[in-house]
């Protein structure tokens, strides 16, 4: 007699949040729950699967079509409604999930919503994942960094942000970088961790780094201490720490 193996929840993990949970849509709020899953579906952050009981009425229309992941099973797919806008698929459903725990939860997309709140707190780009930290630091220890052997930034006065996951970023005060050589760009990236940032590419004899720079000039509150500092990409510099070479970390900004 053959045997039956439970399927392998692969890299996927699941736990309670413990925070109440909300988002709007179209002005309205369309969930509300204090009984939402963290999955993390990818390793580095994870997505919120919401009780189906606690998203509002009318919000999920079923649409017919359907969507497998290897390790979450077949998703039922829903459109997204509120009493100004339909989101098409917009919403997923794992009724017979290999994990059980989502079987009664659904999961919306990031972008579906106009915005998401862990209690009254608007979070931004994704959930924040509980095991990362960030920790800004004062340094008087002398950070320079070079281009293609070119100094384009000296000081003592940086600030070290920890993050976990991430090689150590120097952010330096903008008095202490060559800005004769950045230039502005139109890139912007987020973070829920630390906002909204912006972008310089540096030219150096000759050749243009692009967005091989940037800064917070509105960082969010746990990342206050890097307010209107820069750093550089450390895998695409040198950078010399009392003189002392770092190298150039792989990561997937390599």
């Amino acid at each position: 007699m053959a045997t039956t193996q439970a399927p392998s929840r692969g890299r996927v993990k699941v736990e309670p949040t413990g925070k109440r949970i909300r988002a709007m849509l179209g002005g309205d709020i369309v969930l509300d729950s204090t009984d939402v899953l963290l999955v993390w579906e990818v390793p580095y952050y994870p997505q919120y699967y919401i009780p189906v009981a606690d998203v509002g009425d009318g919000v999920l229309v079923l649409n017919g079509e359907s969507e497998r992941s290897p390790s979450r099973g077949e998703a039922q797919l829903f459109d997204v409604k509120s009493s100004r806008s339909t989101i098409r698929s917009g919403a997923w459903h794992y009724p017979e999930s290999p994990l059980t725990e989502i079987r009664d939860h659904v999961r919306f997309a990031w972008e579906t919503m106009d915005s998401w709140f862990e209690e009254d707190e608007e979070v931004y780009v994704h959930p924040r994942d509980p095991y990362t930290r960030v920790d800004v630091l004062d340094s008087s220890r002398h950070i320079r960094i070079e281009i293609d052997g070119e100094t384009v930034a000296d000081s003592r006065n940086a600030k070290l942000l920890f993050e976990t996951g991430l090689p150590t970023r120097f952010y330096l005060p903008k008095t202490d970088v060559r800005f004769d050589l950045l230039t502005p760009t139109d890139k912007a990236t987020s973070c829920p961790y630390k906002g909204t940032a912006r972008y310089w590419s540096a030219s150096v004899k000759g050749i243009t780094h692009d967005n091989i720079v940037w800064g917070y000039d509105t960082p969010l509150p746990e990342s206050r201490g890097i307010e209107g500092l820069v750093s550089f990409y450390n895998e695409k510099v040198d950078i010399f720490v009392d003189g002392a070479p770092t190298g150039r970390p792989k990561t997937k900004f390599s």
